[in-house]
């Protein structure tokens, strides 16, 4: 009789447990480590600096996250810069403008892109150490939380080749060696490009 009333007492306590994990137990909005970073020109703005990712956000309950919002946050010396607005999707013809996106336990796997605010602020990646930080503002939170930091790096050579309009440098994560390799990218040519160049 006393060892059925003590499994009885156990069912009850993982019952509670349960139903609090799946349906009270709000958990937090996380981010994987991402697989590439990119500082350079927008691609359908060359004169507007961007920051790019690709990560996966995730919510530590089942009960998931309303994410209201991204942003991110650069600082080199003493230098700081928010990039505050926020635009995501698989393919370029999908990207829309972030705002109110559910996150679950399973997660969404999305390319994020983080833009300079229309009050004519502009930014050079110049030569130096960074210190990029990810925020987002969830429903219901008070104040936008931190869910990403990670620390890169930008040569003399590397930032010479950036101030050509043209050209992003890109961070791909090297899992073997657990960290960025940075790669200058050059976009290929426009048709009007070409002929500009050519005349």
């Amino acid at each position: 009789m006393e060892f059925t009333s003590i499994i009885s007492s156990l069912s009850l306590v993982v019952s509670v447990f349960t139903f609090y994990l799946l349906l009270v137990h709000k958990g937090t909005l996380k981010m994987t480590q991402p697989t590439t970073i990119y500082f350079g020109p927008d691609s359908s703005n060359r004169n507007d600096s961007k920051v790019y990712l690709r990560t996966l956000l995730f919510s530590t309950s089942k009960r998931g996250q309303i994410l209201e919002s991204m942003f991110v946050r650069i600082h080199r010396g003493e230098t700081t810069q928010t990039f505050n607005i926020w635009v995501y999707g698989e393919k370029k013809a999908d990207l829309v403008r972030g705002s109110g996106l559910y996150i679950d336990a399973t997660g969404k796997s999305l390319n994020h892109h983080f833009l300079l605010p229309k009050d004519g602020s502009n930014y050079q990646f110049l030569e130096g150490k960074y210190k990029l930080e990810v925020f987002a503002s969830t429903l219901g939170a008070k104040k936008p939380q931190r869910i990403f930091t990670v620390e890169l790096s930008i040569t003399h050579e590397q930032a010479e080749k950036l101030k050509l309009n043209r050209l992003g440098l890109y961070f791909d994560w090297g899992a073997e060696s657990n960290a960025y390799h940075p790669n200058i990218y050059e976009p290929p040519l426009k048709g009007e490009e070409i002929e500009r160049l050519l005349s």
